[in-house]
């Protein structure tokens, strides 16, 4: 139970406020404010990465690490006092990305760093040698007909830019997800890509290809941004560059994995309501998965079990979601809203942490008009740890989609991405990348909020459906929002 001295001076602060909160009862303030307090200090957060990191490590989609983390996910929840623990199977698929050489032949011999994309088919087996042709957008690559690239290999090079806000990622993994469909309605042989990241090492950055109704037929690879300036200097030299490629990466049949569910239950009137707190169980292959999503993970549970630590238990029941095969398809997320599709109302609010473990500065939000005023009160209490004020179009995250488009707010609590692409989906994504703090300060924003929406009479109201259609690789949605 919190430190009563500290629930009653944090609540004698909060009552002294001239913009004292109306909706947020005092007490309930007050406990928060205390927990956000305490979560700076706490260990719980890195406790639980380090584990799944070095007791797990990779867990791609299929793989007998996804098997060992839906394991290791059921146990650590049970051990943390959680009730309720359960697996919800999900099918997923299972491909391996075998190994890689990639080589420029001509004009002047080099071995390039490289990784295939996830769901890349591999080379046939005496690979693929073939000259290179260079382009700068999915725009440029649209513009060239079969003439143009019949037989060739195609590169797209587009480089991602740094931002707090992870802003560049977007148009980065549009070509990563497209530019393979495009080259081979053309006749192209392969493709390559500057890597959707920002690395200075020469390290290649993997994610998957659009897995959409229409398989990938050629292999994608994606060059370390060093290769990458390789690779672009000599095709300036204007001498014709040609490539050597082989890759036996594959697909297997699909596997059953599951989503890993524990709950804080909620104790009176509104015990059968949600507050769902979600992370992805799933990695790539290169790292070990700390930054994606091993410290999501590590932020949903320690806020959770922060709340099930304070002594009371909360009016709403929290519910903590780790997904299955984020990275390969949002399988897990589709089955948890299948699943769950007639208690909908139930769930009044979701968080998702599934963007590293940096500091969160904003918080945003998607609910009903007349729910802002409560997200401004719960900003307040938000604002003292370093936290901006958002808009109402918050997208709370891949895996809440679903449930978001049948109709439940969302938050989505902003993460400091600056140095988060530098290692996101390579080898380097690994526990010491974590800084102890930054964690902790996430952990702070998600129990603040989390504890709030637990224990406040008031809902967030209903999203309208959304009846948008599946994000395709057609031209008219090059500008897709999401």
């Amino acid at each position: 139970m919190l430190n009563k001295f500290s629930l009653m001076l944090a609540g004698a602060l909060l009552l002294s406020a001239s913009a004292q909160a109306q909706s947020i009862h005092s007490r309930v303030a007050a406990e928060a404010t205390a927990l956000r307090d305490q979560a700076m200090q706490d260990s719980i957060a890195y406790e639980v990465v380090e584990s799944l990191t070095m007791e797990v490590g990779p867990r791609s989609a299929g793989s007998a690490g996804d098997k060992a983390a839906v394991a290791w996910a059921v146990a650590k929840l049970k051990s943390l006092g959680f009730e309720n623990v359960h697996t919800e199977e999900v099918d997923v698929p299972h491909w391996n990305r075998g190994s890689l050489g990639v080589n420029i032949v001509a004009p002047f011999p080099q071995a390039m760093v490289a990784t295939s994309l996830g769901g890349s088919p591999g080379t046939p087996a005496g690979g693929i040698a073939a000259e290179v042709v260079r382009v700068e957008s999915l725009v440029e690559l649209r513009a060239l007909d079969n003439s143009d690239l019949d037989g060739k290999i195609v590169y797209v090079d587009h480089k991602m830019e740094r931002a707090k806000n992870g802003g560049g990622y977007s148009a980065a993994s549009r070509i990563r997800s497209c530019a393979h469909y495009i080259a081979a309605e053309r006749g192209a042989l392969a493709t390559l890509i500057r890597s959707a990241g920002t690395s200075e090492h020469r390290v290649p950055h993997t994610g998957s290809m659009l897995n959409s109704d229409i398989p990938p037929t050629i292999p994608a690879i994606a060059l370390a941004n060093a290769d990458a300036d390789m690779l672009s200097y000599q095709i300036r030299s204007e001498q014709a560059v040609s490539m050597s490629l082989l890759s036996t990466a594959q697909h297997y049949p699909r596997e059953k994995s599951a989503n890993v569910v524990g709950e804080v239950p909620g104790q009176g009137d509104l015990a059968h309501e949600v507050v769902l707190l979600g992370a992805h169980l799933d990695s790539w292959d290169l790292g070990t998965g700390a930054i994606d999503d091993g410290s999501g993970v590590a932020i949903v549970t320690a806020a959770a079990k922060m709340i099930m630590n304070s002594g009371d238990a909360p009016r709403r029941t929290i519910r903590v979601v780790l997904f299955a095969n984020e990275e390969f398809g949002l399988d897990g997320a589709e089955e948890y809203e299948r699943r769950h599709a007639a208690s909908i109302e139930d769930h009044v609010i979701g968080l998702e942490a599934d963007s590293g473990a940096g500091r969160v500065w904003r918080l945003s939000s998607q609910v009903a008009a007349d729910a802002l005023g409560l997200v401004d009160e719960i900003y307040t209490l938000l604002e003292p740890i370093g936290l901006e004020r958002g808009n109402n179009k918050a997208g709370g995250g891949a895996d809440l989609g679903p449930m978001r488009k049948a109709g439940m707010p969302v938050f989505s609590l902003t993460h400091d991405d600056t140095y988060y692409f530098d290692y996101h989906h390579t080898p380097d994504d690994t526990l010491d990348k974590i800084n102890r703090d930054e964690l902790n300060q996430s952990v702070a924003a998600y129990v603040t909020v989390a504890y709030i929406a637990a224990n406040i009479t008031e809902d967030f109201g209903r999203l309208p459906p959304n009846t948008r259609r599946k994000r395709s690789c057609s031209a008219e949605d090059d500008n897709w929002v999401s």
